[in-house]
């Protein structure tokens, strides 16, 4: 919740302002800086966000800036302070704003972090909009993309990453640790993939359905695969030199091989149940 400005005295005032940061001044715009409609729909909250999603789009309000005060806000909305926390919550929920509480709080813009594309990913698979057999196509579609600008894109720091994670992976099933933990390790292997094409909504993507397939693999149970790391190693002679095609149809057999034996399992799983059903 943002707290209310209080009122001072000039002197005071004058004080402060002679206290503040550079900082604080660039992420605080002054409130005069942004000129609200008042709202006239039953929906108000919903139109308050839609402004503010605006100013944020036409780059009035950038990444760090704090809105004006709740007070502020609710008078120029014309709306109670009840109805302008909803519009704010919505839009925290969205990932566009930061809420702080206290005296040092308010609303803030938040940078971007892709997290609500993750999340909304996350719910519609759960919610059974998105199927496993979609989630394991598109995985096989979207890698190939990835693994295509990476190839062209990657630097030596992005394929020395890569060997790492691979030495990493194999020690970890020599030392045999729990499997959900050797998954984390071959999950993070395109997690640098996605970061070596140079592309943020690579990145993001392939971050949502890293998150959603770590569930998928949680739900149908514990496996080994002994192809994985065998694999690993053939398309980094191909990623290292550059040969795209090869490294494309590499990683795309992997993933293909992968996604098959997934989905036997999601379904002996499915007809365990029905017959326990």
């Amino acid at each position: 919740m943002v707290e209310p400005m209080k009122s001072k005295s000039d002197a005071t005032s004058h004080a402060a302002a002679r206290g503040h940061s550079a900082a604080q001044r660039e992420i605080s715009p002054p409130a005069h800086c942004l000129v609200f409609r008042p709202i006239r729909t039953p929906r108000a909250f919903e139109e308050i966000a839609d402004q503010i999603r605006k100013e944020i789009s036409d780059r009035r309000l950038k990444a760090g800036d704090r809105l004006p005060p709740e007070r502020t806000l609710a008078e120029q909305f014309g709306v109670s302070r009840n109805t302008l926390r909803e519009a704010l919550r919505s839009l925290e929920n969205a990932g566009l704003l930061r809420l702080q509480k206290g005296a040092s709080g308010g609303a803030f813009v938040r940078y971007s972090t892709g997290d609500a594309i993750v999340t909304g990913l996350r719910d519609m698979f759960h919610l059974g909009a998105i199927r496993p057999e979609h989630l394991t196509e598109a995985r096989v579609l979207i890698e190939s993309i990835a693994v295509r600008e990476a190839c062209e894109r990657a630097t030596p720091e992005d394929i020395r990453a890569l060997n790492q994670n691979i030495a990493a992976a194999e020690r970890a099933e020599r030392d045999k640790v729990d499997f959900y933990d050797q998954a984390a390790i071959h999950l993070e292997f395109h997690r640098i993939i996605a970061r070596a094409s140079k592309n943020p909504v690579m990145e993001i993507v392939m971050e949502a359905l890293i998150d959603v397939m770590q569930h998928f693999i949680r739900a149908i149970g514990q496996t080994r695969n002994p192809w994985v790391l065998p694999s690993r190693r053939r398309f980094m002679k191909h990623f290292a030199v550059g040969d795209i095609e090869a490294a494309v149809a590499e990683m795309e057999q992997h993933l293909e091989r992968l996604n098959r034996y997934y989905l036997s399992l999601a379904k002996e799983k499915d007809r365990a149940e029905a017959a326990n059903g």
